[in-house]
């Protein structure tokens, strides 16, 4: 049987993004993305936000490092990973988000008009979530 893992989300991040690199030099952020949802309780329409973590990788990472910041719109392609880990004996789980492609929505001063929407997209190099030689398109800013 075959199995599909995509996840495509939209939404803000909830805080500034910190960059940092791997021993071998790889770039890496846990970026925190507010997804909201409206939805009818007793009658009344309320927003309902769901909260997601997001690793990014490489060149992607340094891109949402350079030009995203709180309150930042931007849409996020990539895949569920389930982080496990053991804390104090007992065994804890993580389901998360690890960014494949990444797609800026807005202006820099968060203006909506974009003329190109297309122009401020970023994909990572598809493979592995923590590359062993950091790809870089080229010395272009990519959007």
């Amino acid at each position: 049987m075959a199995s599909f893992n995509k996840v495509i989300l939209v939404g803000n991040l909830t805080r500034d993004v910190e960059i940092r690199y791997t021993q071998g030099g790889t770039a890496v952020t846990e970026i925190g993305l507010a997804v909201n949802d409206r939805v009818k309780r007793d009658g009344q329409w309320v927003d309902e936000a769901t909260f997601v973590d997001i690793t990014l990788w490489g060149r992607t990472a340094e891109v949402a490092s350079e030009y995203l910041s709180k309150g930042s719109s931007v849409l996020i392609e990539g895949r569920l990973k389930l982080d496990t880990w053991e804390q104090e004996g007992q065994k804890k789980y993580k389901l998360k988000v690890v960014g494949e492609r990444m797609q800026m929505l807005g202006g820099r001063g968060g203006s909506q008009g974009q003329s190109n929407q297309n122009s401020n997209a970023y994909s990572a190099p598809v493979g592995s979530e923590q590359p062993t030689t950091p790809e870089t398109p080229n010395d272009d800013i990519p959007f």
